[in-house]
């Protein structure tokens, strides 16, 4: 192919800066990731190299342009994920949920959909009884789902939230930890305290928790119950047996909401036992009002270097898959 050049204004010093990122972090990363060579004159990229991939490097550029332009920030994961949509030439993708907003923090922080698989989520779980999230760490599965929770009280679509959890060590053992079975479990909860109290405060979380309207418990404490107006949300589902799932899914009360959360590639259930969360996606697949999403790598929000960690995990248990086989 031919070479090219291809000019992109910035139009301003500051979405220049923006989007050239600390020491030039962001153009070098898709300089490197297009195989382009980009450089700066005045406010304007100048893109050379191949047709296709200066075509791809401008995709990019313009597209967190235009996010700089809508006061989002453009950093490192942005970047990364936006390269990602260029190669299927998708990058413009990035712009059409930037703006939508998820939820307020108490800060006044607003949460908002760093992914097309987020928002695929989030509108899920928005218009259907039954939301399943499957997918890697770091895709935002519990927290978008929280923020949701929170938004949908603040409503007053529901009376209550009700986040809940299978008590299944993750190597290690729950019996060596001090204290009864509810401070032996708040570990494994954190991550659900976290998240309620950015959305919230400290003060109001801690009065809604007091008062019942919030309510975090092991799974072992739904059963016998009827959930009923409430936003209720199944965190590391991955970890249930077919029966808890069961049980689970069937506490669904009128007025109620349910979220079901997890990573199939982390199932720490003792000696090989099915996981719930698998069997649950496959007869459910197709069921009216119930949606399964399936997030990937690419929907991972954290450091990019986590997106690239769970790549190299999925390669290696495919590559073991395959020998198997074999």
């Amino acid at each position: 192919m031919n070479g090219t050049v291809k000019k992109i204004d910035a139009r301003s010093a500051d979405k220049l800066q923006k989007l050239l990122g600390t020491f030039d972090e962001n153009l070098n990363e898709i300089m490197r990731e297009t195989g382009t060579v980009i450089r700066v004159d005045g406010v304007t990229f100048v893109i050379e190299g191949e047709d296709e991939k200066v075509a791809q490097a401008a995709s990019i550029i313009e597209s967190l342009l235009t996010l700089a332009e809508n006061g989002e920030a453009v950093d490192k994961g942005r970047v990364a994920y936006c390269i990602e949509l260029a190669r299927e030439g998708k990058a413009h993708d990035i712009t059409k949920f930037s703006s939508d907003t998820v939820a307020i923090t108490y800060r006044g922080k607003p949460i908002k959909c760093k992914t097309v698989g987020q928002k695929s989520y989030v509108d899920s779980v928005k218009h259907c009884t039954v939301t399943f999230g499957i997918g890697p760490a770091g895709t935002g599965k519990t927290y978008l789902a929280v923020c949701l929770a929170v938004q949908a009280f603040k409503q007053k679509q529901v009376d209550k939230i009700i986040l809940t959890r299978p008590a299944v060590e993750a190597g290690e053992k729950l019996g060596f930890l001090p204290g009864d079975l509810q401070t032996k479990v708040d570990p494994y909860l954190r991550p659900l305290y976290d998240a309620l109290q950015e959305m919230l405060g400290l003060e109001t979380y801690a009065k809604l928790m007091e008062r019942g309207t919030i309510e975090i418990a092991p799974l072992a404490y739904m059963r016998g119950r009827t959930l009923s107006n409430a936003f209720v949300i199944l965190d590391e589902a991955q970890n249930t047996t077919r029966e808890q799932m069961k049980m689970f899914l069937t506490r669904l009360g009128d007025g109620s909401k349910m979220v079901v959360t997890g990573d199939i590639t982390q199932i720490d259930l003792p000696d090989g036992r099915a996981s719930g969360l698998e069997h649950a996606a496959r007869v459910l697949q197709g069921v009216d009002d119930i949606s399964i999403i399936r997030l990937t790598d690419k929907d991972v929000v954290r450091n990019p270097l986590v997106m690239r960690i769970v790549r190299a995990y999925e390669a290696d248990v495919n590559k073991n898959d395959k020998n198997k086989k074999e």
